[in-house]
This record gives structure tokens, sequence and C-alpha cells, in this order.
């Protein structure tokens, strides 16, 4: 009985290791070629970049110009990288599930604050995986540093709800959620094409009240400051 045991525990951890991927390597190793986030961060804009990361998350794909694209928010060990608008095939759009390592070429740009590669091309990288853990940058909130963490999975708690109001187009149903932390404000926001009306962050968020103290999870998006597109909400600890 106790070999029987020991070979079904054998076959579930190999299930384990083949849902998980090989997360056991150098997730900031680069291939011949490739930047590290160093070296793409001081890249001037306007330039072309290639990186290495991981697919952490993604907005819903669409047709733009008869062409499909997706948006993804990708990560390494280092730092975070904003894929705007890459063209992608739906099936490629599929496979790129949270964990997944891609190479993108693109062009480094900026808009309203936000850095981001634009016009890119892309390889699915099979193997290794690696989903990031939140930073907490609450203390990091009203400092210069918090720039350097853009896009970066993070968590923000103590914050205070100051105001929340909704951009109702036929596409677009963001939330603006307008925050507090020590007597300075922030606006945070929803993105209606990462979690939209059917989901369980949506609806918590839209049941906030003033007044009420949170802890927020999400990307540290960036639009003429702070600008974190929440991804979790829960009440303050």
């Amino acid at each position: 009985m106790k070999k029987i045991l020991s070979l079904v525990m054998l076959f579930v951890l190999a299930l384990s290791v083949v849902a998980c991927g090989d997360q056991t390597g150098d997730i900031n190793a680069k291939s011949e070629g490739v930047m590290t986030y160093a070296e793409y961060a001081a890249a001037a804009l306007d330039t072309e970049v290639t990186i290495e990361a991981y697919v952490q998350a993604k907005q819903s794909w669409w047709e733009k110009d008869g062409v499909g694209v997706g948006t993804f928010y990708t990560q390494d060990g280092d730092g975070a990288y904003f894929l705007y608008e890459m063209p992608c095939s739906k099936e490629d759009f599929d496979k790129m599930t949270p964990g997944t390592k891609i190479k993108v070429t693109g062009y480094k740009a900026e808009w309203s604050g936000e850095v981001e590669i634009i016009d890119a091309t892309y390889e699915i990288i099979e193997g290794q995986t690696y989903v990031a853990e939140p930073i907490d940058l609450t203390a990091k909130l009203g400092t210069d540093e918090l720039i350097n963490y853009q896009n970066q999975l993070a968590s923000f708690k103590g914050l205070t709800v100051e105001s929340i109001s909704y951009k109702d187009s036929e596409w677009d149903k963001d939330i603006y959620l307008g925050v507090s932390y020590n007597g300075a404000s922030y606006s945070f926001c929803v993105e209606n094409y990462l979690c939209g009306p059917d989901t369980d962050v949506y609806k918590a968020v839209a049941a906030l009240q003033v007044g009420d103290v949170i802890d927020v999870e999400g990307f540290a998006y960036w639009y003429e400051g702070i600008n974190t597109h929440i991804t979790g909400v829960s009440a303050a600890e």
C-alpha cells in the first residue's frame, strides 16, 4: 500500500511540475541581443527595444483596422513592461496566459507619463514561467521613487475612498476611484478591458462608499501620475 501511495504522490507531483512550468531557472536571464530591464529603462524614447518578460495579465483582444491586437501587462524579476495594442492572433492571445514567457521587439514610447512598447512583434517562449507577487508600494506614494515601479503588480494599503465615478460610453465602462493616503489624493482606475462589469473586482469597487478604508492590488500604470489599474480590492486589514 505504501508503495502505491508513493507512486500516486510522485504522479501528482509530476503533474504539478508540468502545470506550473519550470520556475527554477533565472527568471532574469536574457537571450543574446535582449535587453535587461535596466537597459530598457535607460533606452531613449522612440528607439527600438527587445525584451523578454512574462505575461501577468492582458486586456481584451479586438480588431483594429482589420488586425487583431492585445494589450499586455508583463514583468520579469527586475521590472515591468506595458505592451500596447500588440498585433497578435486570437489563438496566440488565448495562449498567452499569466506566466507565459514572450520575447518582444518594438519601440519605446510614452503617453501622458506612461512608458510602453508599441508597434511590437513577439515570440512565445515555451518552458519557464513566472507569476509575480504584488510588491507593497504604499510607502512610495507621494515620492519620486514610485515611478521606478511603473507597471509592476503592486499593493497599496489603508487608502480612504474619496470619490467614485464612471466613464459610461458604449465601449468604455471604466470606474475612476479617487483615494487618499497621508493627506494626498490619487486617482486609481478599474480598466474596463482588464476587469469588466461582469468581474468580481468591478462589482466590488462599484459597491464601495466614500469614506471606506481599503487595500488595493493592481498594476502601477501611469497617467499624469500614478493611475493604478485595479485587479483586487478588500476592506483594509
